[in-house]
């Protein structure tokens, strides 16, 4: 489409958003998006859908409600919804349309964000991994004619699909927000001249689907017209560029409640006042309508949906924990916040606003006024050492360190940032069931591949993630190697993520692995050759696809250089012929399933513990209806299913700086449970302990 064909479809665009049409769409100005024909200050949560399961929803959004959020956000998952080219699933965990009407049914509105590409810490960042496989001269995210045909292709099925059920606020549903792209301008520069075009083909293509509501872009300052730019951190108060037009609102997509938490580091914690305080600040310094906090329930990421190293409990501090259960005081005080800024939502959106200092540089008052009187006052103390005392309207007011006191007549305190009357609550666990007898457990073995038996051959290192197409996490690479005597050697492999487990003729050597960030490594281990053949497997394995960065089609995993060194002589054998297997065979025979895996053969569990087994048992349902979960503290390393069903990867043996593991319990949600004979099965890459698993309930302390 030409520059000025372009330009005149985005203006009329403009006209049907900004300029009325039918009573339900949703419209905006420059003092908050305008709904029903009311302006509106609005309290946004993220819950993702496919991070819980149905039957969590409607607790988790009436939750939700309760602590005073008008918008439920979620973004759209696409690898889940198109795993495969134009073969759809919104089945389960992935119905999006019944989710969005549980939002419906609770009285609150949703704020949609499609992307479809979305990070947040998910595989591949939610693109799907046929598009590598499938789609010649692809460029992810760029003016690239392959990407844009299929991101298109799959905005408009999940834009027909919602209007189909008329839940767009147009037709009377609750969607009154949209996003298109993610945090695009973070790589846009990478793209070099296919970086802006991309992002207005993608501005004109979102609105001319013409949903009747408007459309926003985080982290992205040039957001074309009508589409709003939106900020997102923790502090959009102060590096909030603003909008880029008068005429649009100001809207936080990301005020993040947490960190997300990866393998190996040690969780940082946001504060409930450090929330309270960035929240109001944006309000009243960016003129800010529309707060929306990520996490408001991160909840789990089930099978291989984590992204590299991300674990899987996400944002368990935010507002409502993994499990649903309310964490305070960050849920009571921010639910206080609510009340406060509520009663002051007339003023701010429709008084006129001055502001001055309070006798210092960092106190300064944020009021509101109306020809009615009406009047509402924000006194700010951005002094983190100490607290200020300061006059307003012939009145002392005490202002704790850093801290914003809010009142919604310019005269009584109803609330200040600082000051958290909710108190904290303690989260217990409940051993319910006891794995602990060696009766109780049965294992089988994963057999290591040799060079003869692979089907797949190559003089070269194949790339992982090209290789397994996202169908496993493991990738094997074998090859032969012939000495004349016994002897020990150097065994030095480089690899690029982003763990790797070397055996030779069959018996582990040694293992190592890379970190977020830094996944590359080199394993050097000294190994025993016999005369004769020798069997080399090496078992690479990713934890994770990326979920970021500019030309994700480019990335790389696995294998990159192997040598030898026998006495003083290196020999490279990285264009030996190499033999490959795809994932494991449990996996291939479906040994998750348990004793319903018809081609499983299980022994009686073996005290002498070896790397690459598979275990399972079975254990009934804890009693009540408190959160469920495994405690795999003397695992090692692999993933877990129940009934078939995969709770995640773990990964207890990457311990953080402080020596203790990332995560050790993992959430089995009441629905995956039967009330008897649930079938637990682990796969143990490593030397863990299953005799000292248990299964546990998790409830808050009173």
């Amino acid at each position: 489409m030409g520059w000025r064909l372009w330009w005149f479809g985005l203006f009329a665009a403009i006209a049907a958003v900004i300029g009325g049409g039918s009573g339900g769409e949703v419209t905006y100005d420059g003092r908050s998006l305008i709904v029903d024909g009311e302006r509106k200050l609005l309290f946004s949560g993220s819950i993702h859908y496919p991070r819980s399961t149905p039957d969590m929803w409607p607790t988790l959004i009436s939750k939700a409600k309760e602590g005073g959020l008008d918008v439920i956000d979620t973004y759209v998952f696409w690898n889940l919804h198109e795993p495969r080219q134009r073969e759809y699933d919104f089945s389960g965990r992935r119905d999006i349309v019944r989710f969005i009407k549980e939002v419906q049914a609770q009285g609150l509105y949703v704020c949609l964000r499609i992307g479809p590409f979305i990070e947040s810490e998910w595989s591949y960042g939610g693109l799907p991994f046929w598009l590598h496989d499938e789609v010649p001269q692809i460029v992810y995210r760029s003016h690239n004619e392959a990407f844009e045909r299929h991101m298109e292709s799959f905005t408009k099925k999940i834009v027909t699909l919602l209007k189909s059920e008329e839940l767009f606020a147009s037709q009377g549903g609750p969607i009154i927000l949209s996003q298109i792209e993610n945090e695009y301008q973070n790589v846009e520069k990478a793209f070099h001249e296919n970086g802006p075009p991309y992002v207005l083909w993608a501005a004109s293509m979102a609105v001319g689907l013409n949903t009747g509501v408007p459309w926003v872009m985080c982290k992205q300052d040039d957001a074309p017209d009508p589409v709003i730019n939106a900020c997102n951190g923790m502090k959009c108060g102060e590096t909030f560029v603003g909008p880029n037009s008068p005429n649009k609102p100001a809207i936080w997509t990301e005020n993040w409640t947490h960190f997300y938490d990866i393998y190996g580091n040690i969780t940082k914690i946001r504060s409930a006042e450090d929330i309270a305080y960035h929240t109001t600040l944006f309000i009243i310094k960016k003129k800010g309508s529309f707060i929306n906090y990520y996490m408001y329930h991160g909840g789990t990421n089930f099978g291989r949906t984590a992204a590299a190293f991300i674990i899987t409990q996400y944002y368990d501090q935010a507002p409502l924990d993994e499990y649903g259960l309310i964490r305070q005081p960050k849920w009571g005080h921010l639910k206080e916040l609510h009340a406060a800024l509520k009663m002051c939502s007339h003023n701010l959106l429709y008084g006129l606003q001055s502001n001055f200092t309070l006798g210092g540089e960092l106190q300064e008052a944020y009021v509101y006024h109306q020809d009615s009187g009406e009047c509402a006052a924000f006194l700010v103390n951005k002094d983190a050492s100490k607290e200020a005392k300061v006059q307003f309207l012939n009145v002392s007011y005490k202002l704790p360190p850093k801290s914003i006191s809010i009142l919604p007549d310019c005269k009584t305190v109803a609330f200040n940032t600082a000051k958290v009357s909710t108190a904290s609550s303690t989260r217990l666990t409940q051993p319910a069931v006891k794995l602990h007898s060696a009766k109780e457990w049965q294992e089988s073995k994963e057999v290591i591949p040799v060079y003869d038996g692979t089907a797949i051959r190559s003089s070269t290192l194949f790339e992982q993630m090209e290789t397994t197409r996202d169908a496993s996490d493991y990738l094997w690479y074998t090859t032969s190697y012939w000495v004349s005597k016994n002897t020990t050697s150097m065994l030095s492999v480089t690899s690029r993520g982003h763990v790797l487990r070397a055996f030779v003729n069959g018996k582990f050597v040694g293992s190592k692995h890379g970190f977020f960030r830094n996944p590359s490594f080199t394993l050097r281990i000294s190994v025993p050759f016999t005369r004769g053949e020798n069997n080399i497997s090496l078992l690479s394995n990713m934890v994770g696809l990326p979920d970021s960065g500019p030309y994700m089609e480019r990335r790389a995993a696995g294998l990159q250089n192997v040598s030898i060194q026998i006495n003083e002589e290196v020999q490279n054998v990285t264009n030996y012929k190499w033999g490959y297997q795809i994932g494991l065979v449990g996996e291939r025979l479906q040994f998750y399933l348990g004793e319903d895996a018809s081609s499983a053969k299980w022994f009686d569990f073996n005290p002498s513990r070896q790397p690459l087994t598979w275990y399972k048992s079975k254990f009934d349902a804890p009693k009540g209806t408190d959160p469920v979960v495994v405690n795999l503290g003397s695992m090692g390393k692999g993933e877990t299913w129940v009934n078939g069903q995969s709770i995640g990867r773990y990964w207890i043996s990457f311990r953080t700086p402080d020596g203790s593991p990332s995560q050790i319990r993992y959430h089995i949600p009441r629905s995956f449970l039967k009330p008897t004979n649930n079938q637990i099965v682990l796969f143990e890459e490593e030397t863990g302990n299953p005799l000292e698993v248990s299964v546990e309930t998790v409830s808050k302390a009173s």
